[in-house]
């Protein structure tokens, strides 16, 4: 198993965090060599397949990255922005690849990622499945071949504890229908509507967010003119897609140079 890449795998004890254990462990393709998270969590010091209620797996939850990452040929990354930052800093420093499926960045959070890309393969995307990226590109053709009498409306639904809003998928839409008009997202966007708005202004790109239940992720792009929709939908009904593309986005770029890549770049799209 020698020959066979280290993965890491920070925010551990999180839903993804568990789904991308299972995966990897269950790839062939790759192994688990380190779990980390945050200091003073219950699960720091345990053996993984312990804290997950398992048998042992000889993998100890920690809470020092940079060991962990120091064992790894890759780490992937679905915590928080600011935890991101950090471990962009890290892996740079292990050279390992770092897949980050972290959502909820400020424009200037994901500026700050660029400079740890010039020393180690860097892969981020609002989602990690191969439906959404397919998703993307149509998006991005059918906003390039309608114009500005369509309205685009972007529409996601995600489970009641996701914390950021509009989703990192809604936005990878927005920004694929904005750069399929020729704009930039910024300035070109309206969400959060409430009490009176006015009309909607020409050429405008909503986002509509809904949060409830278990929803793992439904993402509705709508473009509408007088007399007529056309809708293109993606529904996840299982996290392990976005795992199992988490996973082929480490194993790609194990054979990349240092720099930035996204999900549309490890599917060749």
């Amino acid at each position: 198993m020698s020959d066979v890449p280290g993965v890491v795998i920070t925010g551990i004890s999180g839903r993804m965090g568990q789904m991308l254990a299972h995966t990897v462990a269950g790839s062939g393709k790759a192994r688990l060599v380190g779990a980390v998270e945050r200091a003073g969590h219950s699960w720091v010091g345990q053996d993984l397949g312990v804290a997950m209620g398992g048998a042992a797996t000889g993998v100890i939850v920690t809470d020092d990255p940079l060991e962990a990452f120091a064992k790894a040929q890759a780490v992937i990354d679905f915590t928080a922005p600011a935890a991101t930052l950090e471990f962009a800093k890290l892996a740079a420093q292990a050279r390992a690849v770092h897949v980050i499926g972290t959502t909820g960045f400020e424009p200037e959070q994901i500026a700050a990622l660029e400079p740890a890309s010039r020393h180690s393969v860097q892969i981020r995307a609002g989602n990690m499945s191969l439906g959404v990226n397919l998703l993307t590109k149509l998006v991005q053709t059918v906003a390039q071949a309608l114009d500005a009498d369509w309205d685009i409306e972007v529409v996601e639904a995600h489970h009641n504890r996701k914390v950021d809003a509009p989703s990192g998928t809604a936005l990878m839409l927005g920004k694929a229908a904005a750069e399929g008009r020729g704009i930039a997202l910024e300035g070109h966007s309206e969400s959060g509507r409430q009490g009176i708005t006015g009309a909607r202004a020409e050429g405008a790109i909503g986002f509509s967010s809904i949060r409830g239940g278990d929803i793992v992720g439904e993402h509705d792009v709508i473009f509408a003119t007088a007399g007529e929709r056309l809708v293109l939908r993606h529904i996840a009904t299982d996290r392990a897609i976005f795992a199992r593309g988490a996973l082929k986005a480490a194993l790609w770029g194990l054979d990349q140079k240092p720099g930035q890549y996204d999900m549309i770049d490890v599917l060749g799209l």
